[in-house]
């Protein structure tokens, strides 16, 4: 082989504590390098020029960068050899900026490591051989899993580019989270305002397709080619027949049901429609308390429903699609407030949480916009709003300990919204810290101390007690006065931490996608790859990432849009070649390689063998489907009899590296 070795200064990253012209001498002296120079910004236009032009001039066949993590610039670097007309695996990177010159400043330690590493790669370069991507048809459809408003966002925006969407939904209207918000910050709009022509935009959309009541079942295949199982949950109304009228939903005698639309502050009917801009617009049954499903009396919906739409012997109905690409949008819930005993939420209607008050505030909530207390239906006089129950806690089994960064300006929302609204009313927020890092959200902020007279407190409130009266003793505590505090309240609002949604766990299973260890799904690369799960086809939108408000959640959906957009533009895809691969000659047929790996990429078929003595024998050996397969080698690792190996990280390769250490 002619190998050429680039060492990068990367500015003073490098620079300042390796001696890259050392090195590049340095690596002269490894077998087969013919070349070695060093630049000062290898992956700038001029570096990459540099590059090409030494492998002209010199004949090279192999080329070694040493300079930041291939996470960043390998696909730069192997662009860059292939127009020069190099197959682009016959390229290594060595790390000598992550792994050198950051984390020390002994020089002429840095030069002597940096070097090490060179010579690692260059001994695995002659190694290397070269590597064909393999291509595959796309089918260009886009499944998207949740239909708040990330989920509504990215559906619009791949249907206006012409791909056909399906949105399936578990509840039976879209709009999420965000349907139940009165108002949002900072500029204090109605949401419903907002969000409500979107929805209608997704049920008119003539490339859109609307699953409410359904939940993805199972998801197998890969990039380009996912094959999913759908459940549509049976709603006992033919919503083909359906014309949303509301009769059945005055008619029907079961009204004590709770409210989940109304985060249970109210109560509803067995049948319903959720709210009055619900899309659909349907009803649909609770099986668990409609009496003719669960006594077999009654009947009233049906008897009154003009379209004949109701359906008693409904079932589950289960639809396999396959699709291109999935975007994941399954939001977010307020934790459970139960562990929280000190807050009397349990013990108390009056304490609630921020998103109760939202339902409570609401015009199409149970109060019809009234602010009224639970208990008693009085106006409340004294509000005390509790900050951070559950974020940044440390205590094991309580609470998160992550900040859910949106509390914060919905607590100063509802606090100016309390104010403005009921100029009576005494509004006390205790806090951490007030963080308002967005556009206008300080200034949001400032407007509910100074315009609103919202009394803010730095401190934690230690307890809340109820009375015999219906009042809400608060004791609590000012940090900056050093003070204890005793309020009498009405009501008490708690600003509980947002998690995950239950269904992400499961469904991250489903598509082999990384999550982190409160169950969000976890980005490709938290800068370059924001909106990318490392699983390829999968995208992320939304609070299923993390805390999020309104604004990022649709910036984000409309990321995770163009994404997918880029990907189904194509006819076909190409897979990364580096992938496992079998010797069917050593494979003994154990199953070790297919328990191992976690994408699903290895099956096992019955083959026929030519043996000895002109015989032939059948046996099972194992298959890895190159275009699920993301080369992550737990296969080559677990497989005793060495026949799964891993294409451009093959046992030679790695061996090679090793003696390369072990000469130094």
């Amino acid at each position: 082989m002619r190998i050429g070795v680039f060492v990068c200064h990367c500015g003073s990253n490098i620079g300042g504590t390796v001696d890259c012209a050392q090195v590049a001498k340095n690596a002269l002296g490894f077998a087969d390098v013919v070349y070695a120079t060093d630049l000062m910004y290898t992956c700038a236009e001029p570096g990459q020029a540099a590059i090409e032009k030494a492998i002209h001039e010199h004949n090279l066949t192999g080329v070694v960068v040493a300079s930041c993590s291939p996470r960043m610039h390998e696909p730069t670097f192997r662009r860059t050899v292939e127009r020069a007309g190099l197959n682009r695996y016959m390229f290594e990177m060595a790390n000598i900026r992550e792994h050198v010159s950051w984390i020390g400043k002994d020089k002429e330690a840095n030069t002597n490591k940096a070097t090490e590493l060179v010579s690692i790669a260059v001994a695995k370069l002659r190694h290397n051989r070269p590597l064909q991507a393999q291509s595959f048809d796309i089918n260009k459809r886009v499944l998207i899993i949740g239909g708040g408003v990330a989920g509504i966002q990215a559906a619009l925006d791949c249907a206006d580019a012409g791909i056909k969407v399906l949105l399936v939904e578990r509840e039976p209207t879209i709009g999420g989270k965000m349907a139940k918000l009165d108002k949002t910050f900072p500029t204090v709009d109605c949401a419903a305002c907002i969000l409500g022509p979107k929805m209608v935009d997704v049920s008119q959309n003539p490339n859109i397709t609307l699953y409410a009541c359904s939940e993805v079942q199972d998801v197998s295949g890969y990039v380009g080619n996912f094959d999913v199982t759908i459940k549509k949950r049976a709603t006992y109304v033919d919503w083909s027949k359906c014309t949303g009228c509301g009769t059945c939903t005055e008619k029907c005698p079961t009204k004590n049901v709770p409210d989940h639309f109304n985060e249970n502050v109210g109560k509803t009917t067995a049948i319903n429609i959720p709210f009055p801009q619900a899309i659909p617009k349907r009803a649909s049954i609770n099986p668990q308390y409609c009496k003719k499903l669960t006594t077999g009396k009654c009947g009233v919906c049906s008897k009154v429903c003009t379209a004949g739409a109701i359906d008693y012997e409904a079932k589950d109905e289960f639809i396999d699609e396959k699709y291109g690409a999935i975007v994941v949008a399954t939001g977010f819930n307020p934790i459970s407030m139960e562990p929280f005993d000190e807050f009397a939420y349990a013990q108390s209607q009056d304490v609630i949480t921020s998103l109760e008050l939202e339902r409570l505030m609401n015009a199409a909530g149970p109060t019809g916009g009234t602010l009224l207390r639970p208990s008693d239906g009085k106006h409340p006089h004294t509000l005390v709003f509790v900050q951070c129950v559950g974020s940044r806690c440390s205590a094991e089994g309580k609470g998160k300990s992550y900040c859910s960064k949106i509390c914060c300006m919905y607590t100063a929302k509802h606090a100016m919204l309390c104010r403005e609204k009921y100029p009576d009313t005494e509004v006390y927020v205790f806090y951490i810290d007030v963080r308002s890092p967005g556009k206008n959200y300080d200034e949001f902020y400032r407007r509910a101390v100074e315009e609103y007279g919202v009394h803010y407190i730095k401190g934690q409130v230690g307890k809340v007690v109820p009375r015999s009266d219906g009042k809400l003793m608060v004791q609590a505590s000012d940090l900056l006065s050093n003070e204890q505090l005793h309020i009498e309240a009405d009501m008490v609002v708690l600003a509980a931490a947002i998690e995950p949604d239950k269904s992400a766990r499961p469904l991250a299973t489903m598509l082999t996608a990384s999550m982190d260890t409160n169950d969000f799904f976890t980005e490709a690369h938290a800068k370059l790859r924001p909106v990318e799960s490392p699983t390829a086809g999968i995208y992320l939108s939304g609070a299923c990432q993390g805390p999020k408000d309104i604004p990022d959640t649709v910036a984000q959906a409309g990321a995770a849009a163009s994404k997918v957009i880029g990907l189904l533009a194509k006819d076909k895809l190409t897979c990364n070649p580096c992938v496992a691969h079998s010797d069917e000659m050593m494979c003994n047929g154990c199953s070790s390689c297919e328990k191992v790996c976690p994408y699903g990429a290895i099956s096992y078929v019955d083959k026929e063998f030519r043996m000895p003595n002109r015989t032939t024998a059948i046996r099972r050996v194992a298959q890895v489907n190159e275009a699920v397969c993301q080369g992550c080698g737990a296969c080559t690792v677990a497989c005793p009899s060495g026949a799964m190996d891993l294409k451009g990280f093959s046992n030679s390769q790695i061996m090679a590296e090793v003696d390369a250490i072990c000469k130094m």
